[in-house]
């Protein structure tokens, strides 16, 4: 099988020749390992490591997981963006003009080279701050216009081409609707909201749901096999499984069954606590949960989310890639991998990954005896 049939097997429900061995790799990583290079691009430069290193690729592209509305002028709705250096940062101001409300969100980011693009950003001041502010959103935001619509189907579909059979192409959307909604309200205030302002919460998540969904359409239209969602804010650490079901499962469910509708597969990421909410991922219909991550960084245990929901939910991760895989030997490595994937490989609907994405200064011997362990070790 080649890379890309063996993913979309897994991610299908069927057997492949082996477990897919997918590393996630971002900015960091690279800027580390590429040390000579000034841009990186998470396909481009994926692909030349994956040649280096051998492994199966899913990409995952963060160029539009800012939304156009963010970026320029749409009728009702006109933006003023600047980026300016403070210091070791680097700082985004945003500021939307409605005609009825003007609206300024701050983003931070610390300058790291190569890398500052692939880095998620902090919100110094978040754009939502009233329920004045959400009204007006909610009221104004723009619908995707076909000029951005057209530039996203053809770089998906020059994604698609530059992939070929080394795998498939995951980009991100926005992110999941309740953590895109954390980055507008900022998080304390939208988990007192559902108690406080439900109707307008309800409204807000509602709008974004309908935004997010029609947004991922031309990047399936385009040629993306899956679209990234990040649903790493409401985990099991921070909300309860009643407060997920009432106030976050309707809206992830509808953006899920939108990509699924499109065609395409859906990869949910929350790379912390999830262990209460094992039956609650069954239901919620993602193609695959990324990336059961062991304590201390999560609270998950392979072998029982593989039996609570791996007859229905593939699974991708497994490996504590922040302490063990920067410690160990590679032949620890080669043993920890081996363990992993044969508790992951039974019935298939499992590909082999760290719990996140590779961090610098990882040793390459040890990256190198994970992802050869981890190919031998699962092949069926």
């Amino acid at each position: 099988m080649t890379s890309r049939e063996r993913i979309l097997t897994t991610l299908g429900g069927g057997i492949p020749d082996r477990v897919p061995v997918v590393p996630f790799i971002q900015e960091e990583y690279l800027a580390w390992y590429y040390r000579e290079k000034t841009h990186l691009d998470r396909v481009d430069t994926v692909i030349e490591l994956a040649g280096e290193l051998s492994f199966d690729v899913i990409t995952k592209h963060n160029r539009f997981m800012t939304p156009p509305f963010l970026i320029h002028d749409h009728p009702n709705w006109s933006v003023r963006r600047a980026r300016e250096r403070e210091g070791a940062l680097w700082v985004t101001r945003v500021d939307i003009r409605t005609p009825d409300r003007e609206l300024t969100m701050e983003s931070v980011v610390p300058d790291a080279g190569a890398a500052t693009h692939g880095l998620m950003p902090g919100m110094r001041k978040h754009l939502l701050e009233s329920a004045e502010d959400i009204e007006s959103f909610i009221r104004w935001l723009p619908d995707l216009n076909a000029t951005d619509a057209e530039a996203m189907r053809q770089t998906a579909a020059q994604w698609k081409r530059r992939t070929g059979d080394l795998g498939i192409n995951a980009p991100w959307g926005w992110a999941g609707v309740f953590n895109y909604a954390a980055d507008l309200m900022g998080m304390e205030q939208l988990m007192m909201a559902p108690y406080t302002e439900e109707d307008l919460y309800r409204g807000l998540m509602d709008t974004l749901t309908r935004h997010m969904t029609a947004y991922n359409l031309p990047l399936v239209e385009g040629g993306a096999d899956a679209i990234g969602i990040q649903g790493h804010i409401a985990n099991a650490g921070s909300v309860s499984a009643d407060y997920f079901m009432e106030f976050v499962f309707p809206y992830e469910q509808r953006l899920i069954r939108g990509i699924h509708e499109a065609g395409a597969f859906s990869i949910y990421h929350n790379c912390g606590r999830a262990r209460a909410f094992y039956p609650i991922y069954g239901e919620l219909g993602m193609t695959l949960w990324e990336t059961v991550s062991p304590p201390p960084q999560g609270d998950n245990d392979l072998a029982a989310a593989k039996a609570a929901i791996g007859d229905r939910v593939c699974l991708l991760g497994n490996l504590d890639q922040i302490r063990f895989l920067k410690t160990a030997t590679p032949e620890e490595v080669d043993t920890a991998t081996r363990g992993i994937v044969r508790i992951g490989k039974p019935g298939g609907r499992y590909l082999f990954a760290a719990s996140d994405f590779l961090e610098k200064n990882t040793p390459i011997d040890n990256v190198v005896s994970m992802l050869a362990a981890a190919a031998d070790e699962g092949l069926y």
